[in-house]
């Protein structure tokens, strides 16, 4: 994605490799597609860009759906170009490695800010432990949907057990997240990635608004209103995941037991005005 996470692993892997492939999706002019070019230029790899449409995204909606097994929006957008740009992976690599993790061992969303300084060891805790249903399931399910395997070097056990010991004061530090993990990666990336500004992979990789605005157009506000409630309770957060929860639905029926079903922790709420 061009983000910090992802090129500290491929700045540490590339003295390894005689030739190394850079992966990197997303809508056209978007900033993941300039940041990710930008670090593979650096690192001089070999860099395969997958520019892509509302139309090619909604092609391939069902089959991310199905092997995510989830309707959760946000994890959706993301998985969608982490299943294109794996597909392209698939003439060239037999393995991909991804910058999960980053984010919840160092202190890297954004919200975090807010909260007492305290209180964020456990918020740490409690994210990481989200990551098996949520970013490291589209890591599995949309690598391996293709036939290849991937690798999360940030979440070795020696990694998140070092990590762990680092006091949070060096995380986020006057209000700049992962900022141990910025000063390790200044001499080896370019500053501009090393302080770039945390940015969601769909939000870099520009699809959030093709998406919910193309839910927005194919919804009703009546139907979104009669269909947001499902049997266990649960209430979808917007038009869009009521679009991905239709596909789910047909993939899986309508089922009245979701809990390992992952949601994203903290995911806006977009009901239509009435």
């Amino acid at each position: 994605s061009g983000g910090l996470d992802s090129s500290v692993v491929a700045a540490l892997a590339r003295p390894y490799r005689e030739k190394m492939h850079t992966f990197a999706a997303g809508v056209v002019g978007a900033p993941d597609l300039h940041y990710a070019r930008y670090a593979a230029e650096f690192l001089k790899a070999e860099h395969h860009e997958c520019s892509v449409t509302l139309n090619e995204m909604l092609a391939v909606l069902p089959d991310v759906i199905y092997h995510m097994e989830t309707f959760d929006a946000l994890l959706l957008r993301s998985s969608i170009l982490h299943y294109l740009a794996s597909q392209r992976a698939i003439d060239y690599v037999p393995a991909l490695f991804s910058g999960e993790g980053g984010d919840e061992l160092f202190a890297g969303y954004d919200y975090l800010k807010a909260l007492p300084i305290a209180q964020l060891p456990q918020e740490l805790d409690d994210i990481t432990g989200r990551l098996h249903n949520t970013a490291l399931q589209r890591v599995d399910r949309c690598i391996q949907a293709h036939g290849i395997t991937g690798w999360v070097p940030i979440l070795d056990p020696e990694v998140m057990s070092f990590a762990s010991r680092i006091p949070v004061e060096y995380k986020l530090r006057q209000g700049v997240e992962k900022w141990i993990l910025r000063k390790v990666a200044e001499p080896l990336l370019p500053v501009e990635i090393v302080h770039r500004p945390k940015a969601k992979f769909w939000q870099g990789g520009g699809v959030g608004d093709l998406l919910a605005n193309h839910a927005n157009q194919a919804i009703s506000d009546h139907d979104f209103f009669a269909e947001r409630r499902l049997p266990n309770g649960w209430t979808l957060h917007s038009k869009e995941e009521l679009l991905y929860y239709r596909i789910f639905k047909e993939h899986f029926g309508e089922l009245d037991h979701l809990d390992w079903v992952g949601r994203t922790k903290g995911a806006p709420v977009q009901y239509p005005a009435v």
